[in-house]
């Protein structure tokens, strides 16, 4: 079952955004598979948007290019600024780096210290490939259940008004580690665990690719969530 945080649209604030640095950095020297990457990306998603998806061959495309990437290609590694917790015992600063942010898609990276953590989010209407670049993380992914619209009645008859506003019934998709090096991962706006969680057990460098990205204007928002065990709620 799930309750939507409060925290929604953009990134929670324990996400660090660095882009001119990077863009500084990286874009005038970009490596041929990122180039390609893009090139590849530009053709798949220039006439998409929000809920479509791309073909099989060109999913395959895309993933087959990542899974080729490491961090050598975007000049990132374990050693740099990014990756340290710091000595403050609070959140983890997790840092976002853009390579490319376009109406049709986006590819932006996460830099993720030991025990950093990007929240249980959503990506609505989106095609998105993730491509662990170096580390180890746990992976939480769930996709939305079609349930009857008037879910409290399904859950406990007796009761309808028990349960809080905004609930959903979701299954879980993925619950696993994943430890570099590891094959790109895609998900779909329906299936695929279009919501999901990053807990970082080593410093993580993460590529994500986003058709389309997020857009406030599209009506595309992150929006957080929180979730619960099914059993956790009255007549559960």
């Amino acid at each position: 079952m799930w309750n939507p945080s409060p925290t929604a649209h953009s990134f929670p604030p324990s996400v660090l955004a660095r882009r001119s640095e990077f863009r500084k950095r990286k874009l005038g020297l970009m490596p041929s598979a990122v180039r390609r990457l893009l090139d590849t990306c530009g053709e798949v998603f220039a006439d998409g948007g929000a809920g479509i998806v791309p073909s099989s061959e060109d999913v395959d495309r895309i993933m087959s290019i990542l899974d080729g990437i490491d961090a050598s290609d975007v000049g990132l590694t374990p050693d740099m600024s990014y990756f340290r917790r710091g000595a403050s015992r609070g959140t983890p600063v997790i840092t976002y780096l853009p390579i490319r942010e376009l109406e049709q898609f986006s590819m932006v990276i996460f830099c993720l210290p030991p025990s950093g953590v990007i929240p249980l989010h959503d990506h609505p209407g989106m095609t998105v490939f993730t491509k662990l670049l170096f580390g180890s993380m746990h992976i939480k992914s769930y996709d939305w259940v079609n349930v009857p619209q008037n879910l409290a009645e399904l859950v406990n008859p007796l009761q309808p008004t028990s349960l809080p506003p905004g609930l959903r019934l979701a299954k879980v998709k993925r619950d696993a580690i994943f430890t570099a090096p590891c094959r790109t991962s895609v998900l779909y706006p329906e299936d695929g665990g279009n919501l999901h969680c990053f807990r970082a057990r080593t410093c993580c460098a993460v590529l994500d690719v986003l058709g389309p990205p997020y857009s406030s204007a599209r009506g595309r928002d992150c929006t957080y969530y929180h979730d619960r065990p099914y059993a956790w709620f009255p007549g559960g």
